[in-house]
Parts: structure tokens; C-alpha cells; sequence
């Protein structure tokens, strides 16, 4: 395990990284007298796929929002290719735990949603829809109710509503969490395979470290409230990844989580020197 402060040399060669798609500076928001992110720094690689983790209401859904432009902040600003997020924009689309499918529209209708308020021609979208549907192992269900799927499938035809846009950046809000194990499984495979297809730039909230530790190139961790990210550990097991693998980093994950005042004591993480880690 190595670990460095930013300043002190990259984690990986200069050549091997490609270039920042979204930077996070001293972003702090408050909700009245509450502090709820406190002067965070990030970014992102064009491309990776960034886990956030941290506790139960620590923040990360609201560093999402704010990165989707739902959300203004109250100090810092966020960058996408150099523009300053001010507001929403087709370009970044966010995923929510809940499928948010209008139970009036077809699945294909619910995937065209994006396309019609765009304004794209009927045959374009058409085509669009059907190249997700088959992607997505939806074609046989084109015409069906959001209540007539289960709850993976509407999960897979939201991801595909948000793909039909073609959004440079995917930002998934847990859209897992309130599967079953089986199915969480079987489309955290899923979204590995559409993420290598669209070399899309992803960042992800999640409470599971399995998750995270199977999905992405690196994972933040964030601290309890008012939250910081306490460190950034690269995961660098080749994919597909074998589960059983992961444990050592697992438990170096859950300790940064759970041990928040043992860990590294002798230089606590603060804003200017969060922890990086090569595992």
C-alpha cells in the first residue's frame, strides 16, 4: 500500500493518466447554520469510473447534486472541461435510487422521454431507443408498464433513459440499493458492460464497499458530517474482477470508515492533505 499527500507525485506515471474531466475545489455547502460539505477538492479523470463512500447522510448524494448542477454550492465551484457547472445540462445525468419511470409510458417511451424534450426527430429517436432496448435486454419488453417489470428491469430501462441523451457524464445516486442481493449482482455486471461500451465518465454513491470495490477505478471516502474526503484509494485489480480478491482492500476501506479518529492520527486528513492510496 502506498500512500501520498497531493503535492507529493501521482499515483500512477504521468502518461497513464488522461486528462481531468471534472475538478471539485474547496466546495462547502451549508444548509442554514448546518455544514454539510466542508471545502472538498476532487476530480475526476475523463472516463473513470469514482465510487463515493462514506456514512449514512455524510454528504455524497449532495456532492452529486451539486456536480449535476441541481445544487448550488455554497462556497467552491465545480468544473466540467473547464466550464463552471451552473445549472443543469443534458451533457450530465443523474440515476436516482428510484427508477423515477412514468408509470403511464411504455418502457420505450420512458426511454424516448429525454429525446422528445430535446427535440429529436421521431426516427432518430426510434433508433436510438431500439439500439438501448437491445443493449439493455429490453426488446422483448418494449411495450410493457413499468408495473409490469421487476424491479431490475426498470432499474436497466431508467440507466437506458439517461443513456439515450448520450450524456458525456453518468452520475448514479445508489441506483441499487433498493434491489435484492441477487439482482444487485447480476446489474452492478450489467453496468460494468454498458460503462466499457460508452467509456462514459461515472461517479457513483454507494453504501456498499463491495460495490465499490467491484465497480470502480477509485473510491473517495468521505467523513461524518460536516464532510471531507478522508482518502482516495485507487483499486488496482484488473477487471473482471474476482470478489474474494478484495478483501484486504475491504477492510482498509472499513477501517478509513469506521476508525475515523485511529486512522493515520499522527497526520489527520484535512482538506489540503486528504489521503491517496495505491492498493
Amino acid at each position: 500500500m502506498t500512500v501520498a499527500h497531493p503535492g507529493e507525485g501521482p499515483i500512477v506515471p504521468p502518461a497513464a493518466r488522461k486528462p481531468e474531466k471534472i475538478i471539485v475545489e474547496g466546495l462547502t455547502v451549508d444548509f442554514g447554520s448546518h455544514r454539510i460539505l466542508d471545502a472538498i477538492s476532487l476530480s475526476v479523470e475523463s472516463g473513470e469510473f469514482l465510487a463515493l463512500v462514506g456514512p449514512s447522510g455524510c454528504g455524497k448524494s449532495t456532492l452529486l447534486r451539486v456536480v449535476a448542477g441541481l445544487l448550488k454550492p455554497s462556497r467552491g465551484r465545480v468544473s466540467i472541461d473547464e466550464a463552471e457547472v451552473q445549472g443543469p445540462s443534458p451533457s450530465r445525468n443523474l440515476v436516482f435510487q428510484d427508477h423515477a419511470l412514468y408509470p403511464w409510458r411504455t418502457v420505450s417511451k420512458n426511454i424516448a422521454l429525454g429525446l422528445e424534450i430535446l427535440g429529436v426527430p421521431p426516427k432518430e429517436s426510434r433508433a436510438r431507443v431500439e439500439r438501448l432496448l437491445a443493449l439493455i435486454g429490453l426488446e422483448a419488453f418494449r411495450n410493457h408498464y413499468p408495473h409490469q417489470l421487476s424491479g431490475g428491469m426498470r432499474q436497466r430501462a431508467a440507466l437506458a433513459r439517461v443513456l439515450a441523451v448520450d450524456p458525456d457524464v453518468l452520475l448514479l445516486d445508489e441506483p441499487f440499493g433498493s434491489l435484492d442481493a441477487m439482482t444487485r449482482l447480476v446489474l452492478q455486471k450489467e453496468l460494468l458492460r454498458l460503462w466499457n461500451h460508452s467509456a462514459k465518465t461515472v461517479i457513483l454513491v454507494t453504501h456498499d464497499v463491495d460495490e465499490a470495490l467491484y465497480l470502480a477505478d477509485r473510491i473517495a471516502i468521505m467523513s461524518h458530517l460536516p464532510a471531507r474526503i478522508r482518502a482516495v484509494i485507487e483499486v488496482t485489480d484488473p477487471r473482471p474482477r474476482d470478489r474474494a480478491s478484495l478483501m484486504n482492500l475491504k477492510r482498509t476501506v472499513l477501517d478509513l470508515l469506521g476508525v475515523e479518529r485511529e486512522v493515520r492520527a499522527d497526520q489527520p486528513a484535512s482538506p489540503e492533505r486528504p489521503y491517496f492510496l495505491s492498493l
